[in-house]
């Protein structure tokens, strides 16, 4: 499937920032799953400093703001062949090793919630079933809901009241796989929907590494493993480390954010 995926995100200051250094991660990369035939991002009242890859190998580009700019904007559009896997990443190849990927996080420790969950789902084996009963006891659980969440909603508080948004069930799935011994992370990427073409925001869900399948994916929110509809972009231990955009910012005030999406064949 080729998709076409045009994201803009804008912000405007009534205060301008006096230095703002960020991080973002929005270029994807060729796998077993995708290919990328053209990428381009334009950066209005920024600039590049740096290009890297981070340990988790996602491009990262480091970007300074104009100083004193009250309008700063990225913009990225592109074409991407997907095909389908039936959520099958294949066999781990970065060189980050797999025990890395247990690690628990400050967004995804568990606690009597989690612990909770898992119980609720009987006795697991070290297969892909165990998974997809995980991530249908998550979805039963924790109602999809706007605006009751955030970046910082840790998965034991989503879980508690019973309501999030997709990150918060990645985290929650994230929690759980990594006390189950399934060495997990955090995708962000893009959903092509088929009722509609345009977004208000980017997509997440999780990847498992499963003996004798390798890496492969759950998207909680929708109840399936991704398909030809998804394209990666980052991935990290949890939204922290697969945001499109982190960094600091000094000065700036009375922040309003826009954020256009398209994703359409």
């Amino acid at each position: 499937m080729r998709l076409a995926i045009k994201h803009v995100t804008q912000y405007d200051y009534g205060v301008p920032a006096t230095y703002a250094l960020q991080q973002i991660r929005v270029r994807p990369q060729s796998s077993n799953s995708q290919t990328v035939f053209d990428w381009q991002m334009e950066l209005e009242n920024a600039h590049i400093q740096a290009s890297f890859r981070d340990q988790h190998g996602n491009f990262v580009d480091l970007i300074e703001l104009a100083p004193g700019a009250a309008h700063v904007r990225l913009s990225v559009t592109g074409e991407i062949e997907t095909r389908e896997t039936n959520g099958i990443l294949g066999k781990h190849m970065l060189p980050m090793p797999l025990w890395f990927y247990l690690r628990q996080t400050r967004l995804t420790q568990a606690g009597d919630e989690i612990r909770t969950l898992i119980e609720a789902i009987g006795p697991t084996k070290n297969d892909v079933s165990s998974l997809h009963q995980l991530s249908a006891e998550i979805l039963q659980s924790v109602s999809y809901t706007t605006g009751e969440t955030s970046t910082e909603t840790t998965a034991e508080s989503a879980l508690q009241h019973q309501s999030g948004v997709c990150q918060d069930h990645t985290h929650i799935f994230l929690s759980a796989a990594r006390e189950m011994g399934f060495p997990a992370r955090y995708v962000s990427g893009y959903l092509m929907m088929n009722d509609r073409v345009d977004q208000d925001a980017s997509h997440a869900w999780a990847e498992a590494h499963i003996d004798g399948l390798g890496w492969v994916g759950f998207d909680v929110s929708n109840a399936i493993s991704p398909d030809e509809r998804y394209v990666q972009i980052a991935r990290g231990l949890d939204y922290a480390g697969a945001a499109p955009t982190a960094g600091f910012i000094v000065g700036a005030q009375q922040e309003n954010l826009i954020v256009s999406l398209q994703v359409q064949q």
